[in-house]
């Protein structure tokens, strides 16, 4: 998480961890435990939920509160919204499609494919593996965790001057380098947003092509996922969407802020994508069971790090033992007014997409364990 995060997730942050609770006993099948706990999200702040569960009885969706403050209206389960680092496994998908084919390896230095760029203050691109930028054990810096760039993009002071202001990947790269490594490559594990630009450069050099073509020709297009679209410098979000809100505040406090409109080239490759929860369920089902690579890729990028005593981190992809003993696959997101989570059991039954308009409340993390395991 950066230091000037604003509050909860707005840094592009890392998946949620779901909190303990729950008996184990499982959902009613009426979903009940998820309507408390997306009811609990608005009563504690959150502007407005919107949820997609897909399981053996089929499609369920339900909203809580106001997808615009202004005029009230509700939100949609057809919302369109931005997912932040969801945005990650696509990335990771298209990179181990490339090593499938024989493009590239995983095991092959960032210094490889995009020589002399990480490089200064004790980084080294020769060192660094593409695998370990696709699981975090780089050792990388988090550019998002710098404070200049905080705060010129996350809080007030600097968003409303700059929230249009387009970035160059390189510009990100040289914000990272221009500080010292986590730790040595491969020595630890630290959620890096410099991992994922890297990623999706490494992409465009692999491919000649702009790693949101990649995304949408490979991942997008095949599953006819219609509300998923990579925005590039497009500073709004399709319709049906809802708005979007932020405290631009290191604590969360102050007045709250319609931060619907920026420009997503300060995510890049790390989070700049924009879907809705029933895309995001369909994305997750077909990886997981092997619609998207082949066995031996699959296997590699659900190979974990472990976190903690809960979560693994694979290749892009998040994995959660979840109270009752439930595992899911998955990952989150958090930018400017975005809170999102997208998961799904290993053989695809289970899936489970939503979204907060606000990104100083709520705990995803609840709304997992309510889904999965119950009262």
């Amino acid at each position: 998480m950066a230091a000037v995060a604003v509050g909860l997730s707005v840094a592009l942050a890392a998946p949620a961890v779901a909190a303990p609770g729950g008996s184990g006993a499982g959902d009613t099948g009426d979903h009940r435990a998820t309507r408390r706990a997306v009811q609990a999200a608005v009563a504690g702040g959150v502007p407005g939920v919107t949820v997609r569960a897909d399981d053996r009885r089929g499609a369920w969706t339900t909203t809580a509160g106001v997808g615009d403050l202004r005029t009230e209206r509700k939100r949609s389960p057809q919302d369109r919204y931005r997912v932040g680092s969801i945005t990650k496994t696509f990335v990771a998908t298209v990179l181990l499609q490339l090593e499938a084919e024989g493009k590239l390896s995983l095991d092959d230095t960032v210094d490889t494919w995009l020589p002399g760029l990480v490089t200064g203050n004790g980084h080294d691109g020769t060192r660094i593996t593409l695998r370990q930028l696709l699981n975090h054990t780089s050792g990388v810096f988090n550019y998002t965790a710098d404070e200049d760039f905080g705060r010129t993009y996350f809080l007030k002071e600097g968003f409303f001057e700059h929230r249009y202001d387009t970035l160059a990947p390189e510009e990100l790269v040289r914000i990272a380098t221009s500080h010292e490594p986590d730790f040595a490559p491969g020595a630890g594990w630290n959620y890096s947003n410099t991992n994922y630009v890297l990623a999706g450069m490494v992409i465009e050099k692999a491919t000649g092509r702009p790693y949101g073509e990649e995304v949408r020709r490979r991942v997008i297009a095949p599953l006819h996922l219609t509300g998923t679209s990579v925005p590039g410098t497009r500073t709004g979000v399709p319709g049906p969407s809802s708005r979007a809100y932020g405290k631009l505040t290191r604590d969360g406090s102050g007045p709250v802020h319609d931060v619907t409109r920026l420009n997503p080239s300060m995510a890049f490759s790390a989070g700049e994508m924009i879907s809705d929860s029933k895309d995001l369920g369909r994305f997750y089902r077909a990886l997981l069971t092997g619609r998207l690579l082949p066995r031996e890729q699959l296997d590699e990028m659900t190979d974990t790090v472990a976190v903690d005593a809960r979560n693994g981190y694979g290749l892009g992809l998040m994995k959660t033992e979840l109270s009752c003993g439930v595992t899911v696959w998955g990952h989150g997101g958090g930018i400017h007014g975005s809170t999102s989570e997208a998961v799904t059991t290993e053989d695809g039954r289970h899936s489970l997409a939503f979204n907060f308009n606000g990104d100083w409340s709520g705990d995803p993390g609840a709304v997992i364990e309510a889904e999965y395991c119950g009262d």
